[in-house]
């Protein structure tokens, strides 16, 4: 039986002397450790969830050897719960995808003894070689950080977490478990509870930050929200995150304001580890403004001092929101939290929307295909229209549900019986489409915006919180400096995109997989992301309203191709990617191009032997590259000719791919692709495509 005054001691060697439990924290402690119960502890952003299980985990072990086995979600959270168990001599290790080369020395130590705590990604657990290892382990306390996404109606549900629910059903009589969230709200924890059993003990404290002051400005460019980023930033206290729904976005911030002389780096889940690690550093000792960043640096990152959290756009709910802020003002008597949205936004999470679950056919023809005889990831691509994105988040659901299993490469049908889940998803996508205009609400809102905000977590203050630009007035402008907006607009109008060269085939072609270094593209460049703030626009509402392409897009290309590329040896010929769809719209603008740049054009060089979806319909490698394979052929002999190939829209690169192909069959030189905008969904959507 351990006491709370001994519990006191080892957390003041935690947190140092005088510190005193928060309320709620013993009794959590208390439950797990003396009561051996399944318990949910829900309490507000800052609260310290960790120090709960930290604790728990330091007297479990000292009663027993079993293993105390935390499941948490992100890296960079890892990293710092490792760093925080260190304080009080627990000895913790991870095994996630950055160390495979440790696991057998990790789980080795962790039979024997040597490791308390093991940290692990809920995706370790669909690893069949981890799970034969795992389960002779004797687990004392199962700990599920950011519980919340084990629950398909929460904010950040992963379809991995609810493997979860085995182990918990597995659990040795009498070991206890602790979950913990910041948000989850009332639809949340009767699921959670649903899912861990009805003698769960659930501990929900008020969810109010008083530190922090909430304020919503709504500027619909991106031009003003960078002028205003540029302009404000400097004179708000301390280092702090700025928060995109992009990669693209959080690069693009993270240039502006290094221009701008504000020290900021870009932090997306596509950086390697070390790196992250740096990044993460540096803004652990100040050494950085802000870090510019996806919600891979969310959950559960514990930086004491953090002055400020900026939405460069609109996060999706309430919960996230939340969950994001949560981040600043824990150990500072003020912080400040700034929600900037504009028209971009609505676009961008009608896409996560889409994509949030797959589509009722593609799942059904896949349990179709497995069926009928065992299949590779790459023979399903082949057979189905469908993202690899969404194939494998099918897959895993169906390998979850168990409605195949996996031999080597090959997916097998088990005999489980299975039927569709789309109403459910359906009612989640509607439910997640509510919650979006929760969160948007907060800009015309007239009451307190704290207030408003934990109400939606099902949480009711008696009183305003005394604070936000509501309670108390703007404490920023929402006016933005014009010269800086016009600067801002040329800076957007100057991001132009890369076009790297693919070098495979996506599968077996002319008997080969690597494309021979002499027949492939160049590098190449794209003008602009297409309906993205600058040119992108134009390039849309060209395309699609006015049937052709403006002068000012010939002037910003040929000033991109001949002052910012100026590729080497320099093109000697202009070729246009024809379209039976619209025939004259790219044709006519490489021809103005061309003469702008001083170069030969060469009508119907390149000719369509059949029409085609587009590109953007083909949702993998497999199926674009089937899509153009035999569309296109190539009418001259190029005699060594370097060729700059144009088209209006760059997507999966294959157009360039193929026809650069068939062009140096014909003798090309050099081949450099070009086009208006690059319309790939790497802006939201960072799977190859």
């Amino acid at each position: 039986m351990i006491e709370k005054q001994e519990a006191q001691q080892i957390l003041e060697k935690m947190l140092g002397k005088g510190v005193s439990f928060r309320p709620d924290q013993w009794e959590a402690i208390n439950a797990v450790v003396n009561e051996h119960r399944k318990v949910l502890l829900v309490q507000k952003t800052g609260w310290g969830k960790s120090i709960t299980y930290f604790l728990s985990a330091y007297f479990l072990r000292k009663e027993s050897k079993a293993v105390v086995l935390l499941v948490s979600p992100l890296l960079s959270l890892m990293r710092n719960q490792i760093d925080m168990a260190k304080r009080i001599g627990i000895i913790a290790e991870t095994v996630n995808s950055t160390n495979s080369t440790e696991w057998e020395e990790i789980i080795e130590r962790t039979r024997k003894n040597e490791v308390d705590i093991l940290l692990i990604s809920p995706e370790r657990l669909g690893n069949k070689g981890f799970l034969e290892k795992f389960v002779s382990f004797n687990i004392g306390l199962l700990v599920v950080d950011e519980v919340h996404c084990i629950s398909d109606w929460g904010h950040d549900f992963r379809p991995d977490y609810r493997r979860i629910v085995r182990i918990v059903s597995n659990l040795p009589k009498g070991a206890p478990l602790l979950g913990t969230t910041a948000t989850a709200n009332d639809r949340v924890v009767r699921d959670i509870e649903e899912q861990f059993g009805k003698d769960l003990l659930t501990i929900r404290g008020p969810l109010k930050r008083e530190s922090l002051k909430l304020q919503a400005v709504r500027l619909a460019d991106q031009s003003e929200r960078l002028a205003w980023l540029a302009e404000n930033l400097p004179s708000i206290p301390g280092s702090g995150i700025i928060y995109c729904l992009t990669k693209i976005d959080c690069e693009r911030v993270a240039r502006w304001l290094k221009d701008n002389n504000i020290n900021a780096s870009a932090y997306h889940a596509q950086m390697n580890n070390e790196r992250k690690e740096e990044l993460e550093k540096l803004l652990m000792k100040n050494e950085v403004k802000a870090l510019v960043s996806t919600v891979a640096l969310g959950m559960g990152y514990d930086k004491p001092d953090i002055g400020f959290v900026i939405h460069f756009q609109t996060p999706s709910s309430i919960v996230a929101y939340y969950q994001q802020i949560g981040r600043a003002g824990r150990s500072v008597d003020s912080a400040e939290v700034i929600l900037l949205g504009g028209k971009e936004d609505d676009d961008i999470h009608d896409y996560f929307f889409e994509n949030a679950f797959p589509e009722r056919a593609v799942i059904e023809t896949l349990v179709e295909l497995i069926g009928q005889f065992p299949r590779s990831k790459a023979e399903i691509m082949r057979s189905i229209n469908a993202k690899i994105s969404e194939i494998e988040k099918c897959l895993k659901i169906l390998e979850i549900d168990g409605i195949i299993t996996r031999n080597g490469s090959r997916y097998i049908r088990t005999a489980n019986r299975w039927s569709p889940n789309s109403e459910r998803w359906e009612e989640i996508i509607h439910q997640r489409k509510q919650e979006y205009k929760d969160v948007k609400a907060l800009f015309e809102l007239k009451g307190c915006l704290m207030k408003y905000v934990v109400s939606k977590l099902d949480d009711y203050l008696s009183e305003d919180c005394g604070r936000c630009c509501n309670c108390a007035g703007d404490f920023r402008p929402r006016a933005t400096n014009h010269q800086l907006v016009q600067k801002a607009s040329k800076f957007l109008k100057n991001r132009f995109v890369r076009i790297e060269p693919r070098k495979r085939f996506p599968h077996r072609f002319e008997n080969i997989i690597q494309i021979p270094e002499p027949f492939r593209c160049e590098v190449g460049y794209s003008l602009s992301i297409y309906g993205d703030a600058g040119w992108g626009r134009m390039v849309k509402e060209d395309k699609y309203e006015r049937g052709h392409f403006r002068s000012e897009l010939v002037a910003a290309s040929k000033e991109l191709i001949t002052d910012y590329w100026s590729p080497e040896p320099f093109p000697e010929i202009v070729v246009s990617v024809p379209s039976l769809r619209r025939p004259y719209l790219v044709s006519r603008f490489a021809e103005a191009l061309a003469k702008e740049i001083g170069l030969s054009y060469i009508p119907d060089c390149v000719v369509k032997k059949k029409e085609t979806h587009e590109q953007k319909a083909m949702k993998n490698s497999s199926m674009q590259f089937e899509n153009v394979l035999s569309a296109f052929d190539v009418s001259l002999d190029l005699g060594g000719k370097r060729v700059l190939l144009v088209d209006d829209l760059v997507d999966s690169r294959w157009t360039f791919t193929v026809i650069a192909y068939l062009l140096k069959k014909k003798n090309a030189g050099a081949v450099y692709p070009f086009a208006l905008s690059a319309s790939w969904e790497g802006g939201y959507d960072d799977d190859e495509s």
